[in-house]
């Protein structure tokens, strides 16, 4: 049952990203090795169903036959059974009443049986997907301190942590030590898979740490209240989710007591003046109706308007400007100016140029901390840092080469880092 189980939810995934990964495979012409690989998952499915099914209900049919046509088999040999007795006694109503009675109780029992044999392919089914859900219901709850210390400011630590995903091999971060002092901005950045993610999303206990600690105000995320811990941050996610409601509702759930005017200001303190200005309704433009829908780097600024309004004295930002097209970034970096003031900011950023004028850069690789610094002292050092500026700033830098029919002609096309 475990692998018939198994098999179903390899399939249904590998269909749900086929479906979803159409345009790609358009594009890639990769048509036949796409569907190959989802296929795959169709016929290891079609196998374990195959003999789920077979083994599964030969035994309830069988017994189900048996009962049945055992049943109606006895009938002959219980009608010669009773007849002579009555016939003995010239009672043929009492013959039909026996009778009818075994016909009729006989009926009531293999029907039962024939429940009970089918019922157990439930039952199967039923504890296979009880085992799942046990799975989730055995992940730890996040612990709660009784000590509920309030932190001194809002300067961030992380104090010797180290922290591995379950399942895997080597942790995502190990032995991490940085500071963000109240009121500073910190950048993280390195390699895909360095750990920023992780770290950043150790702040609001996301996740808890394995070994070391994670400061706010001197005080462990793990002695203080969860509430008042959720209260000092603002996490803006690099896909963050805009919900099913209008733009201002969006904005409010960051902190639903707001007043209509604070959630304007919000929304033009993060330069979403022109989101509004291209719908008839404004702020009250529901999202995902009647097919409106906004860009990455619109839902981005919203997401900021959001982080804005909650005023948290700590910002997390994850790959902020990640989705977001040149002109969107630049309202973004203007939201997010707005969004930083006389705040404490962590941020993980991919796009470098978004970190330049970072009081700090922790330069991050397989989970270890292999340098800090500001920009200009790590360019100077010629580390890690300074390697990614320079394929940085040459993806920023392309030329594009086009000759003509005849070789003769070649067009070129620049773009040079401002």
């Amino acid at each position: 049952m475990q692998k018939y189980q198994e098999a179903l939810d390899a399939m249904s995934k590998t269909g749900t990203e086929y479906v979803r990964g159409i345009p790609v495979v358009k594009v890639f012409q990769q048509t036949v090795y796409s569907f190959t690989a989802f296929k795959k998952t169709i016929d290891a499915y079609s196998d374990y169903a195959t003999e789920f099914t077979t083994k599964g209900c030969r035994l309830p049919q069988s017994l189900n036959l048996t009962f049945t046509e055992g049943v109606f088999t006895l009938f002959v040999p219980v009608a010669f059974f009773l007849a002579p007795g009555a016939m003995a006694k010239g009672n043929l109503a009492s013959f039909v009443v026996d009778f009818a009675f075994y016909a009729i109780f006989s009926a009531v029992i293999s029907t039962a049986l024939a429940k009970i044999m089918f019922m157990t392919n439930g039952l199967m089914t039923a504890k296979e997907a009880l085992n799942r859900i046990q799975d989730i219901m055995n992940v730890p709850e996040v612990e709660v301190s009784k000590s509920q210390k309030k932190p001194n400011n809002n300067e961030i630590v992380f104090d010797h942590v180290t922290f591995t995903y379950e399942g895997a091999n080597h942790p995502a971060l190990s032995d991490v030590s940085f500071r963000v002092p109240a009121g500073s901005t910190i950048a993280l950045v390195g390699p895909s898979g360095g750990g920023k993610t992780t770290a950043a999303s150790l702040i609001p206990r996301f996740m808890d740490v394995e070994k070391g600690s994670v400061q706010i105000g001197g005080v462990n995320v793990k002695d203080m209240d969860v509430h008042k811990l959720m209260d000092q941050v603002a996490f803006v996610f690099q896909s963050g989710k805009l919900f099913k409601m209008s733009i201002l509702e969006n904005v409010k759930a960051s902190k639903p007591d707001a007043s209509r005017q604070q959630v304007l200001d919000a929304l033009e303190a993060a330069q979403c003046k022109d989101i509004l200005e291209k719908f008839p309704e404004g702020a009250d433009t529901v999202i995902g109706s009647k097919g409106i829908h906004l860009s990455g780097g619109e839902t981005q600024r919203i997401l900021l308007a959001r982080a804005i309004l909650k005023d948290a004295p700590i910002v997390v930002l994850d790959e902020a400007t990640a989705f977001a097209d040149p002109e969107n970034e630049v309202l973004i970096q203007k939201a997010f100016e707005n969004l930083a003031k006389d705040k404490t900011v962590l941020m993980v950023a991919h796009r470098l140029s978004t970190v330049t004028n970072a009081d700090c850069i922790v330069v991050l690789d397989k989970g270890k901390v292999v340098e800090s610094g500001r920009h200009e002292e790590l360019r100077m050092k010629g580390g890690l840092y300074a390697h990614m500026w320079d394929d940085y700033k040459k993806g920023l830098s392309w030329k594009i080469e086009n000759s003509d029919t005849k070789g003769k002609q070649t067009k070129s096309m620049e773009r040079e880092a401002s």
